[in-house]
């Protein structure tokens, strides 16, 4: 039994992919660079900003792609300050963290997003008091370093071996395996199951009442 479950956030919990790329595209052309495709931007949710930058602009100066970090972080704050931010749950999850509290699981979150967009974003679904640690990009790391998974297994003192991490991108899976951590990987978000696989997942679930399933399955 997996006593502490960590979910990463965009992907897994919430589907913020329109917001994110919309957003993207504007800190680029604020920057006056070329704005990548989508399908690279969507390759690339889950690590820091800055990590992810050096991704979609190898050829970018280090000003330049500072640039385009800032003008991201404006761009969503004032996407989310203006109410046009939707980061909705996918279907099951909330009736999915319902029942793993209920059943006296401590949950946790390790994510890319910064402190102040995850509790934005998790106050809005009105399931902050859930967790009893959230772990962010601010004060670590990118993904897949373990670092934030490291320091959620800290806050809720459970080993870990008895822990699980739920993600739906490779980093989160290599995160997962760097830190001794199952990990499950999910088929909503944004890398294929088999890349979840090839970097560690234990499974890749296609529903959420699935992933509760492989949840409450054997370590």
């Amino acid at each position: 039994m997996s006593r502490f479950v960590v979910f990463d956030c965009d992907g897994t919990l919430v589907d913020g992919q329109a917001a994110i790329c919309e957003t993207m595209e504007l800190a680029f052309a604020n920057a006056g660079l070329v704005a990548p495709e989508r399908n690279k931007v969507r390759r690339i949710v889950g690590l820091s900003l800055p990590y992810a930058l050096r991704e979609l602009a190898p050829e970018a100066s280090d000003d330049q792609r500072h640039a385009v970090v800032e003008a991201y972080k404006l761009g969503y704050r004032d996407l989310r300050l203006s109410g046009a931010l939707r980061e909705p749950l996918f279907e099951g999850i909330a009736a999915l963290i319902d029942e793993l509290d209920a059943e006296g699981r401590l949950l946790g979150v390790a994510t890319g997003k910064s402190d102040r967009g995850l509790h934005a974003c998790l106050d809005t679904h009105g399931i902050k008091h859930r967790f009893v640690s959230l772990q962010t990009a601010d004060r670590h790391p990118s993904k897949p370093h373990p670092a934030m998974l490291e320091a959620a297994l800290d806050d809720a003192g459970v080993s870990p071996g008895d822990a699980v991490m739920i993600g739906d991108t490779s980093f989160d899976m290599e995160m997962a395996v760097a830190a001794g951590v199952r990990a499950i990987g999910v088929s909503w978000g944004y890398h294929e199951p088999q890349e979840l696989f090839d970097t560690g997942a234990s499974a890749v679930a296609e529903t959420a009442q699935q992933l509760g399933d492989l949840i409450r399955g054997p370590a």
